[in-house]
C-alpha cells in the first residue's frame, strides 16, 4: 500500500500542494503542509502537487502501516523537532528597545 510522504520539517508553506490538491492537502497549525487524506493516491492533482512542490518534499512510498489522520499529524509533528544541540550555534538578531530609535527632524 502506497502513502504520502511530506518532509514538513522542510516545507515551506508556499501552498501549491493545498491549492492544487485540497483533497490530499491542508496546512497544519504552523502553516505547512501536511496529508488530509490516503484516498484517491491515482489522482492527477496528487501527482501535479507532487510535481509542483519548489522544494521536493512530497512523495508516494510504499507502507503496510494503514493511514490514520492523527498518527499522520503526529509524525509530522515529530518529524519537526529539532535537536537541540543544532541550535547552539544560531546566531539571534539583537532586539531593538524603543530607546534605541531616535527621533529626527527631517
Amino acid at each position: 500500500m502506497e502513502k504520502i510522504k511530506v518532509l514538513t520539517d522542510q516545507c515551506i508553506g508556499c501552498g501549491a500542494c493545498v491549492g492544487i490538491d485540497p483533497e490530499h492537502f491542508d496546512f497544519n497549525e504552523d502553516g505547512l503542509s501536511h496529508v488530509i487524506s490516503e484516498e484517491n493516491l491515482e489522482s492527477e492533482a496528487l501527482k501535479d502537487a507532487i510535481d509542483s512542490c519548489p522544494v521536493g518534499i512530497i512523495s508516494l512510498e510504499e507502507s503496510t502501516e494503514e493511514f490514520n489522520s492523527e498518527n499522520a499529524l503526529e509524525e509530522n509533528v515529530l518529524e519537526d523537532e529539532t535537536d537541540e544541540s543544532e541550535l547552539e550555534d544560531i546566531e539571534t538578531p539583537s532586539t531593538i528597545k524603543n530607546e534605541d530609535v531616535v527621533d529626527e527632524e527631517i
